[in-house]
């Protein structure tokens, strides 16, 4: 059964897995993969700055608790979504203005587009592409949610002070609860991390992974 609707009074409401989604955001090889498109242009001094400390912290910490996110909440009978960069056009030109001002384009279909090997869709999960730098924006995602009957979304993805902050804003203004795993985001080095969980704290409930994984498990 249902549960009923579950709070208009408080963010702080734990999940409750036939009301809730895990969303994972932009976690794909355009950005989180050394191969990606996203650092074709940089520089060698660029790659060693940027690139590499943000790639080794994905491999060494995020990405195994994304891992844990994604089994404790299959475990939990909640369903699993991903959004990605990608066009719906080869050439992009579907794109947001914002996309075509910064140059990205993820051609329709290409490798780049597709969700991190590690945290890859099983069965018929969904995944969402899109062509904005909110997934609330360029996708169906809130008509989805809405049929699945979900009014809790979990985040996690990245970059946190960029899509997973759009995400999280639209979501709350359109009237979900929303839980960051704020341990299973990242984006360029910790004071940018550190500055984006302290600005959106006032949207969201924040937790940890461990915190989450135990909250399911119970």
């Amino acid at each position: 059964m249902t549960s009923p609707f579950l709070s208009t009074t408080s963010r702080d409401i734990p999940i409750v897995p036939d009301r809730a989604v895990l969303l994972f955001i932009d976690v794909q090889n355009f950005s989180c993969h050394p191969d990606g498109a996203e650092w074709a242009a940089l520089r060698a001094e660029d790659l060693a700055q940027i690139r590499d400390p943000f790639l080794a912290q994905m491999r060494d910490h995020v990405v195994p608790r994304m891992q844990r996110l994604q089994a404790a909440a299959r475990r939990a009978g909640i369903e699993v979504m991903y959004t990605t960069i990608e066009s719906l056009t080869l050439d992009g030109r579907d794109r947001s203005l914002d996309y075509k001002i910064s140059g990205f384009n993820v051609p329709k279909g290409s490798w780049d587009g597709k969700v991190l090997d590690e945290i890859a869709p099983q069965g018929d999960e969904m995944v969402l592409p899109k062509s904005s730098s909110s997934v609330f924006v360029s996708t169906h995602i809130d008509y989805i949610l809405r049929n699945l009957g979900a009014q809790q979304v979990i985040i996690s993805g990245v970059l946190t002070d960029q899509c997973v902050e759009s995400a999280i804003r639209d979501a709350c203004d359109l009237g979900y609860l929303v839980t960051q795993v704020t341990d299973a985001c990242a984006t360029f080095g910790e004071a940018r991390q550190a500055a984006s969980i302290n600005a959106i704290k006032g949207y969201c409930r924040q937790v940890s992974t461990d915190a989450l994984v135990a909250e399911l498990k119970g």
